[in-house]
């Protein structure tokens, strides 16, 4: 498990120092040193920012905002670049064009040499290679910033790929998830629009994705879920995890030697069927997502292959989505209720799938649904982008503060992933038609005679309990209130910011006092003529003046810095 520490824990001693130096660093030579300064690292550790390695600044001047943080994750490593691919589908939190370039970031990275991967796999296992596998090649096929792939044969004959963790990774992710965390508790304290994004709360989801990749057990376990799902579907194929050989750092999969299905030209060479293989494809992902409500969150083109007899093959399990049924059938009422032109109910429906601080205007947020089904649904359905649609919708609700579950944004994004690799196989594919037979079915199971019997029983369950409990809960309370022990929590926004004012206000008038006291104080020195002299001038004097003089322009500077006398 990741073990990640707040740095206010560890006291102001940080023990990843050199680490969060590197990273201040690459942020000043990426043009982010406005940002640093704004989060006042400064005052939460020992060291100040002048001690901080300022790099000569990359030639980066031609270079937009959005195109120098992608250079600057590329730099700072695998967590960053995790982060920044995760960033990259969240229109809520990112805007389009910092989404656009952070999908560019690429998560590969030079291969660990043989020895490591050969350490690892034995150490893991607990044999030596020669008693788990009758070949292993040295250079790998693949190589990530997890890990490295190579190609295997076990002593049965069987082709396999072995994805072996690289050495050192859950150290390095935990630094700098901890400076990560550290770094968005600073921005949630001092920059008023991050506050809303909860920057905080992101980081522990992010740590949550890293810990689940981290260890390939999950990953397994996910494959063998989805492959029970398409058991008696023959246009599937999900291959087989050899557990026997594989443990939370190795992962031994079957081998597949297939097409990749972006590579259309030699689709087409081989006689494959473009359009059924589309077809297929989208509803092997509509029945993931609407029917088992279980599924593959990241269905690039990389990790889908066409094999014989256009089947589909999915590849690389390490990013999949649950939805529960409550959320599948709420998704399908705001569907529904945009294909219906029913701007009330939609933002009801948006409502149900979103968190928020305080609930919007009704009244400007139906105006807004509504502008917003004005722009997309008034078209032939041939001409309706899904991708473009959910992801107008996600920004809509940005815009009124409201927060999407993450597993709704893997939802979408698997829809949009899916939705683009389809249209360079086929492009007059109409995803909004595929996906209306399932759609449909998820409304009629709500009201077969065994779901109706269910949601009795539940019912019925839940308001005898509820019948049983609420007296005794009520008993509780009015003993609490007897014995004085009940209270209430108040919180007060922007307290936090005010006390930090506030402590600012109190530092400066007492550094105001310290100099009025030096000047007065050295003044005095120097009229009672106090020894030793310096042609005729107190020399303790003179040092009162120089500290008082070193000390204002001190305090002059710092007030300029914030932007205000």
């Amino acid at each position: 498990m990741l073990s990640i520490r707040k740095i206010g824990v560890i006291g102001r001693t940080y023990r990843n120092l050199n680490r969060y130096s590197q990273i201040l660093g690459i942020l000043f030579k990426y043009g982010f040193g406005d940002l640093v300064e704004t989060l006042k690292i400064d005052q939460y550790l020992e060291i100040g920012l002048q001690m901080i390695s300022r790099k000569k600044r990359a030639r980066v001047e031609k270079s937009t905002r959005a195109e120098r943080l992608r250079m600057a994750f590329e730099e700072l490593g695998p967590t960053y670049i995790k982060l920044g691919q995760i960033l990259s589908t969240r229109p809520d939190l990112v805007p389009p064009d910092f989404i656009t370039e952070l999908a560019r970031l690429q998560d590969e990275v030079p291969s660990f040499p043989f020895n490591e991967s050969r350490r690892i796999i034995e150490a893991e296992l607990g044999k030596p290679l020669e008693e788990i596998f009758d070949s292993l090649d040295e250079r790998p096929i693949a190589s990530a910033s997890i890990g490295q792939v190579h190609r295997a044969a076990l002593l049965n004959g069987a082709s396999v790929a072995v994805k072996v963790q690289r050495p050192g990774i859950k150290k390095i992710i935990e630094v700098d998830l901890e400076i990560m965390l550290h770094l968005a508790t600073l921005a949630e304290k001092h920059i008023e629009e991050f506050s809303f994004h909860r920057p905080v709360k992101i980081v522990e989801e992010f740590a949550k994705t890293l810990e689940r990749e981290l260890d390939y057990n999950i990953e397994a376990s996910s494959m063998e879920r989805i492959a029970r799902q398409f058991l008696n579907n023959t246009n599937v194929y999900i291959p087989k995890a050899f557990r026997e050989t594989s443990s939370a750092r190795v992962l031994t999969t079957e081998f597949i030697d297939g097409i990749k299905i972006s590579r259309v030209a030699q689709l087409e060479t081989g006689g494959y069927d473009k359009k059924l293989i589309t077809r297929r494809g989208a509803d092997i992902c509509l029945s993931q997502i609407f029917e088992h409500g279980f599924f593959h969150a990241d269905p690039h083109p990389g990790n889908i292959f066409v094999l014989p007899d256009n089947v589909i093959c999915l590849l690389d399990f390490g990013m999949v989505g649950s939805i529960d049924r409550n959320t599948r059938e709420s998704f399908v009422e705001l569907v529904d209720s945009i294909v219906r032109r029913d701007e009330s109910m939609a933002a009801h429906q948006i409502l149900k799938l979103t968190s928020w601080e305080e609930e919007p205007d009704m009244r400007l947020f139906e105006k807004d649904v509504a502008e917003f089904m004005g722009r997309h649904l008034y078209k032939p359905l041939k001409e309706i982008h899904l991708g473009k649609l959910l992801q107008d919708l996600l920004e809509l609700a940005a815009q009124h503060r409201l927060r999407i579950f993450p597993d709704i944004f893997l939802m979408m994004k698997a829809l949009t992933s899916l939705e683009g690799v389809a249209k360079k196989l086929d492009p007059d594919f109409d995803m909004v038609a595929q996906a209306a037979p399932f759609i449909a079915k998820v409304k009629l199971r709500r009201f077969s005679p065994r779901r109706i019997e269910s949601d009795i029983v539940k019912l019925a369950s839940q308001s005898l309990k509820f019948i049983q409990e609420f007296p005794r809960d009520l008993l509780e309370i009015t003993r609490l209130i007897r014995q004085q022990k009940l209270s209430f929590k108040h919180e007060l926004e922007g307290f936090d910011r005010m006390l930090s004012t506030h402590d600012q206000i109190s530092n400066r008038i007492s550094f105001s006092i310290v100099i009025a006291a030096l000047i007065i104080g050295s003044a005095l020195i120097v009229i009672s003529n106090t020894p030793p002299l310096f042609y005729g001038i107190s020399i303790i004097g003179i040092i009162g003046f120089l500290a008082a003089a070193i000390l204002g322009i001190w305090l002059l500077v710092a007030i300029l810095r914030k932007g205000s006398l």
